[in-house]
């Protein structure tokens, strides 16, 4: 592949709910520009984007892939994102790599929350936004109807058609150009007549289109009041210009079918005419400790700052480093600091991708994105600088984890690299965690949902590492909720030296995790002994009591006890400082504190009623319902134990169209007989075990 100057450089992430038809519109943009020489379809698992195993096992977009499409000497580097809401990690990083965003839009179903859940990203953002119809030879596809959606789910945006379709439904054939007011029919690219029915709707859009233009900005407004006429290029300079202003918030809408590749070439007109050129890209950095942002324009001259917005881990391939340019140059075989690291790495392989086609390029030019392989210290959200700038990009707010499974390593070979397998695999994923949860004692991997999970999991197989997997076990915590004291007496006389001590201790509940404090008197325990008592007690917290889980909201006092001379140790305080310990807490009333998520779930409004009902199972507390556009939004406290697999849940009762978000609140009482039912369950585990 050539070298593209900055100016001939456009960035695009096409973003959509799930099955909307983003890869099948890559796969037309490529066949129309003849970087295939045929198009590929989901079925035949063929598609350039789609080109992982476990994404043609699935028939889904699984991560963001890059597609550059040459045209009229310019060239779109295409993010390809996944739609299915357990992957926005890849959606977010795609967005802020991206220097406009495609939204597809199903001609059918319309609005949905993957198409809500990209747009407030790219609203936070600050992308300008090209919305897609797609799918507009589909049976009952409306045009219209999906239009006034958007204008109702988003009403701060002004939604202008650039392209309407003639006809739809099964008789789609074309589709007519507001500004030139030419047909485009099938897949060609030459414009011709429109019919005569469409021309009084297509002068009424044109009319519209050159108005939206005029707005943004004075000379063109000026222009227009005086001679009711725009230049094509006018048009498209004030159409760019109006999708990028904050205030007008100008959206062109298209209309097409990916499939049948009709449509397209206006589209690809559009991306070079519409999208803004990546020198005037404006990014929020860090420099320092203090926020900033890399204002516009930047060019190869201007020091080095370039993004990493996706890693591979490949075992035959090794790790591919993603990365956005936005300011300055990079050559193969140069050197950069990661300015997150702080260690150098060096550029061997420089290349771009088209799917998993490794294109060799020698340099890449400001704005451009590409691909280097083998670095040593590197992940995803990192910064490259060329060494004399203190910069770093802000990486997006990445969304808490979901979804958990407690991992275990196959065989002992795994074992020794499932750790750092599994760390490669969070590294390259923002939304991916793994740890060693001392509570429970399993190690725990979270991400956003089981789609998620399973991916990862096939990617370490891949890698060459097995792993098992069980539900995990909730976080209890042991506590009481009343006054108690004990008294234990160790002895121990079994020829030659003997073991003695005795302890007397009283507990309290206390707000704090754990207060252990002495008020002997009087000597009947040495200072020594007393420590001895205290690390004893110590040893029970991490095991519990009443069923296993860590102790803490306890005070213990230590008020008395006894000594011997010669068979007084530290070993007999430590068993006698447990044992007391054990007795008082069965007496003070012991309970179960479980973890109590807060939780916000959005659904359609006509969903509300069994979110509600089905919260009413699982223990929830309703704190709060709005309404947000079309959408309800509910706020609830939850116990963990409840959501573990909420997830696969709520996309069953919504048909994929609700999310949720879950954080951690605080430890609350377990009622009495769930309490009862885990103490029995953890009795028959360990009575099994043993």
């Amino acid at each position: 592949m050539k070298e593209y100057q900055t100016e001939n450089i456009r960035n695009v992430a096409l973003v959509g709910h799930q099955s909307c038809g983003k890869t099948s519109l890559v796969e037309a943009l490529l066949y129309s520009t003849g970087a295939t020489n045929r198009m590929g379809h989901i079925s035949e698992s063929n598609m350039v984007s789609d080109w992982d195993d476990e994404e043609k096992g699935r028939g889904l977009s699984l991560s963001t892939s890059l597609a550059p499409v040459e045209f009229d000497d310019f060239k779109i580097n295409a993010l390809d994102t996944p739609g299915f809401t357990d992957f926005q990690g890849e959606l977010k990083n795609a967005i802020l790599a991206a220097d406009g965003v495609i939204v597809v839009v199903d001609a059918v179903s319309g609005v949905e929350v993957g198409t809500e859940l990209a747009w407030d990203y790219a609203r936070i953002c600050e992308q300008p936004i090209i919305v897609v119809i797609n799918k507009m030879d589909r049976e009952n596809a409306d045009f219209d109807a999906v239009l006034g959606q958007l204008q109702g789910q988003f009403d701060d945006y002004k939604f202008i058609p650039i392209t309407l379709p003639i006809e739809q439904d099964s008789g789609f054939t074309g589709v007519a150009n507001a500004l030139t007011q030419k047909a485009y029919f099938g897949a060609g690219s030459e414009r011709a007549e429109l019919p005569d029915e469409y021309a009084d709707t297509v002068e009424a859009a044109h009319m519209e289109l050159m108005e939206a233009a005029a707005e943004a900005d004075d000379e063109l407004l000026e222009k227009y009041f005086e001679e009711e006429s725009l230049s094509f290029d006018e048009i498209r300079d004030g159409m760019r210009k109006a999708s990028r202003s904050p205030e007008l918030k100008t959206v062109p809408v298209f209309a097409l079918s990916a499939t049948e590749n009709i449509g397209t070439v206006p589209l690809l007109e559009a991306l070079v005419a519409y999208t803004t050129p990546p020198q005037d890209r404006r990014v929020d950095i860090q420099r320092g400790d203090e926020t900033d942002a890399l204002a516009p324009p930047q060019s190869d001259d201007d020091p080095l700052v370039a993004y990493v917005f996706k890693t591979l881990n490949d075992r035959f391939v090794g790790t591919l480093n993603y990365f956005r340019i936005f300011s300055g140059a990079i050559s193969s075989d140069g050197r950069h600091v990661n300015a997150n690291s702080g260690s150098e790495e060096r550029f061997n392989s420089l290349f771009v991708m088209r799917g998993k086609e490794q294109l060799p390029v020698a340099k890449l030019h400001a704005g451009d994105i590409g691909v280097v392989a083998k670095l040593v210290d590197t992940k995803t959200g990192d910064t490259f600088i060329d060494g004399n700038t203190d910069v770093r990009v802000s990486a997006p707010d990445f969304p808490a984890p979901l979804y958990m499974l407690a991992v275990t390593p196959r065989t002992q070979a795994d074992s020794a690299k499932m750790g750092p397998t599994l760390s490669n695999l969070s590294d390259a994923d923002p939304t991916l965690r793994w740890r060693q949860d001392r509570d429970t004692r399993q190690t725990v991997l979270e991400g956003m949902g089981q789609i998620h999970l399973e991916v990862t999991l096939k990617r370490a197989a891949a890698l060459g590492v097995d792993i098992d997997t069980d539900m995990p076990k909730v976080p209890y915590r042991e506590t009481i909720t009343g006054n108690a004291e004990s008294s234990y007496t160790h002895k121990k006389q079994t020829g030659g030296a003997g073991q003695y001590g005795r302890v007397d201790l009283k507990l309290e509940p206390t707000p704090d995790d754990f207060v252990f404090e002495s008020s002997v008197f009087g000597g009947a325990i040495s200072q020594q002994f007393v420590a001895s008592t205290e690390k004893g007690i110590r040893a029970v917290l991490g095991d519990g009591v009443i069923a296993g889980f860590p102790v803490e909201r306890v005070k213990v006092n230590v008020f008395d006890g006894k000594e011997h001379p010669v068979d007084s140790k530290d070993i007999a305080f430590q068993i006698a400082g447990r044992e007391a310990f054990r007795e008082a807490f069965r007496k003070a009333k012991p309970v179960l504190l479980e973890p109590i998520m807060d939780v916000r779930i959005t659904v359609p409004e006509s969903m509300m009623g069994d979110i509600m009902s089905d919260l009413n199972t699982r223990r929830g507390r309703v704190q709060g319902m709005d309404t947000v556009g079309i959408k309800s939004v509910v706020t609830a406290e939850v116990p963990l134990a409840e959501m573990l697999r909420y997830g696969n849940d709520l996309r069953s009762m919504t048909g994929g169209r609700g999310i949720y978000a879950m954080d951690f609140n605080r430890y609350d009482r377990v009622p009495s007989y769930i309490q009862d039912e885990i103490i029995a369950a953890v009795a028959a585990e360990a009575e099994k075990a043993g």
